[in-house]
């Protein structure tokens, strides 16, 4: 039986970048993901990911955030390849809207650049926008977008050159526990042994580790295209990401980053899902009109004919907090089902912090708040 120090099962956002931060650490590291990383079924799929430092969900992650940004740079540098385009962010809300409360005040609380602004500033400066003059807008600048499958792509093929093994097309069906250890369990009998193993399946998180996803929840996420009415003014160069929240809905878009059109979706539920081979309804009617009504009302130079849809979808905890942490049970697991919908930016550093984790048991960095007891 082949032994390791650290196994990865699931290697889409964060199980990519443990294998990449193992494999760059010298250690004897295997990765196994039962498709091909950063396949379409996967929640890292879609072309297009928001990295932001104005966190309205907690200024704690504002720490882990600072980090992940240098790391993306870090990878950007050691690959030769661009993953990340900054263009800003306006997020803008009704009067005491809480994405545009919390973001201000992670903003304040760790000196982050940010700038309040109306709405006739924001028409001035972006003319995409037409908001509603009520609105609340705060605008920061370090925000953009990252390329999620070309950067599980890099971390892979990263983690390869520094002599780390990865098995695609392998089920992984169970992980015992024997002694300090973990025997993981492929499809077909296979057996292979790690000092620790890392569980970063994602939305597949049942099954092997039921017990952590009952506690969890998968929402199905539309994601829209649309073609832009004025091209220019849609271009990363003059319209930022933004995230508006409204009385009935959370919705967020990015500029035309590849010449697809711009994207946007809500970062609302649209239906559970059973599993993650669960069917996905193809996007409806109704979710395209009520995107293209946002569109025409608040960003009326991006809202043009439907170009694409695909489904996406999240895995949610209880809080929408991350899952970071040693099974309570056996600590020679490593439970990472970061997502809730905000994780991919974060994958960064969090492949640091759970190869922390295999390897030492504790990890520097602040993930008191999403420690898996708490489920």
């Amino acid at each position: 039986m082949t032994t390791y120090d650290v196994a990865v099962i699931g290697l889409g956002a964060m199980g990519s970048a443990a294998l990449y931060a193992a494999a760059r650490r010298g250690l004897h590291v295997i990765g196994f993901d039962r498709y091909e990383p950063a396949h379409r079924r996967s929640s890292s799929f879609g072309e297009s990911r928001v990295i932001r430092l104005a966190y309205f969900e907690h200024p704690s992650y504002v720490p882990l955030l600072v980090e992940a940004y240098r790391r993306w740079r870090a990878l950007e540098t050691s690959s030769g390849e661009q993953v990340m385009t900054i263009t800003g962010i306006v997020e803008a809300g009704y009067p005491g809207s809480p994405n545009v409360e919390g973001s201000l005040r992670s903003c304040l609380e760790h000196g982050l650049a940010h700038q309040r602004m109306t709405s006739v500033d924001v028409a001035s400066r972006f003319p995409a926008f037409s908001l509603p003059g009520d609105w609340e807008v705060i605008f920061q600048p370090d925000a953009g977008a990252l390329l999620p499958e070309k950067a599980i792509r890099l971390f892979v093929s990263g983690a390869k050159e520094s002599g780390g093994e990865v098995r695609v097309g392998t089920r992984v069906i169970a992980i015992e526990p024997r002694g300090d250890r973990s025997r993981i369990v492929l499809e077909g009998g296979e057996r292979v042994e790690a000092a620790s193993a890392i569980v970063s399946t994602g939305a597949w998180m049942g099954d092997l580790l039921p017990d952590v996803a009952a506690k969890l929840a998968l929402t199905r996420q539309p994601l829209m295209w649309f073609q832009p009415r004025d091209p220019a003014l849609v271009k990363p160069d003059r319209m930022p990401i933004f995230f508006f929240q409204t009385a009935q809905d959370r919705i967020y878009g990015l500029p035309d980053l590849c010449g697809t059109g711009v994207k946007v979706a809500s970062h609302l539920s649209c239906g559970d899902l059973a599993s993650a081979e669960a069917e996905r309804a193809e996007v409806s009617l109704e979710e395209v009109r009520h995107l293209s009504e946002m569109l025409q009302r608040y960003v009326p130079a991006a809202a043009g004919s439907l170009v694409n849809t695909s489904v996406c979808l999240y895995t949610r905890s209880p809080d929408e907090r991350f899952v970071i942490g040693l099974h309570p049970q056996a600590p020679q697991i490593v439970i990472a089902s970061p997502c809730s919908g905000h994780g991919f930016k974060f994958s960064s550093i969090i492949g640091e912090i759970l190869t922390d984790l295999a390897v030492d048991r504790h990890t520097k960095w602040p993930i008191g708040l999403f420690r898996p007891e708490r489920l």
